[in-house]
């Protein structure tokens, strides 16, 4: 059976756990009243007074001390309020090292609650930047998706300059076709990796330059897919300053397509060569 006094002792204990204002630090006593040194000067001072009141009736009497003279009178009082003046001092010390004991506890707490907020701006802005890096990225990803398709169309059309009607006729129309609908499907890199075959097959390096370079048409579609890939390698750098999404669009079949086509770039005549007057539009 519990005891009555257990109960009504829980509720006392919570109100002195802890202040609104301070929810640091646990409230003592002497947050709730006076400091108990103030007490002791009052009680202190009390006692004096009385004591000086009964030495004055007993031993000169009121009337006699009320005649004496004004620097009798002054010394005397002097003297009898200087221990007084000591002992509140003394406390007025105590009870202002007590404050100033206080208000570093308060800059303390002040302090915690400043480097919390820091903490939680800090993982705030971690958190924004976070969020602005994935949307960058997600925005090129979206970007560089449409990008591929139009290298994947450019180089099918350098696929068919060479290898078409208008070049050696290997490829027959059908053949074009169905490369074509594989790009459509979402295959935007097959004429690239055609193109590498073409490359990687060939031994005469004239005949691999011809490939890109042989004619003005050729390389107005080689400089075309070099100027658009560059653009796309600006994007990914600034999309990811950790570089990987730069490195899996250089690895691609557009990217080692791109490689070879500054190579054979270098080979070409200076006509050919200017991207600044061809690579920026497709003519058919």
């Amino acid at each position: 059976m519990t005891h009555p006094a257990s109960v009504d002792e829980t509720p006392a204990v919570h109100a002195r756990g802890a202040t609104s204002e301070s929810p640091f630090l646990p409230a003592t006593e002497d947050d709730i009243g006076p400091d108990w040194r103030v007490w002791l000067g009052l009680g202190i001072t009390a006692v004096w007074l009385l004591l000086g009141a009964a030495y004055v009736s007993w031993h000169l009497g009121w009337r006699a001390f009320l005649d004496q003279p004004a620097d009798v009178l002054g010394s005397f009082l002097e003297g009898a309020f200087a221990p007084l003046a000591f002992l509140w001092l003394v406390i007025g010390y105590f009870l202002q090292q007590k404050e100033l004991s206080q208000n570093t506890d308060a800059l303390r707490r002040q302090l915690r609650e400043v480097q919390r907020t820091a903490e939680q701006a800090v993982i705030q802005s971690r958190t924004i930047a976070a969020n602005e890096r994935h949307a960058r990225q997600g925005t090129f990803l979206e970007l560089a998706e449409r990008v591929h398709g139009q290298l994947g169309s450019i180089a099918g059309f350098l696929f068919m300059s060479s290898q078409g009607s208008d070049g050696t006729d290997r490829v027959s129309g059908e053949e074009f076709g169905q490369l074509w609908a594989d790009q459509k499907r979402g295959d935007p890199e097959v004429f690239a990796r055609k193109l590498l075959e073409l490359y990687v097959s060939e031994e005469d390096d004239a005949e691999r330059h011809a490939l890109f370079y042989g004619t003005e048409v050729r390389a107005r579609h080689s400089n075309h897919i070099i100027f658009t890939f560059e653009r796309l390698l600006a994007r990914a750098r600034e999309a990811d300053s950790d570089g990987m999404i730069e490195d899996a669009v250089r690895h691609s079949a557009h990217g080692y397509l791109y490689r070879i086509l500054l190579e054979q770039r270098e080979l070409a005549p200076a006509p050919l060569a200017d991207i600044t007057r061809t690579g920026r539009e497709v003519r058919l």
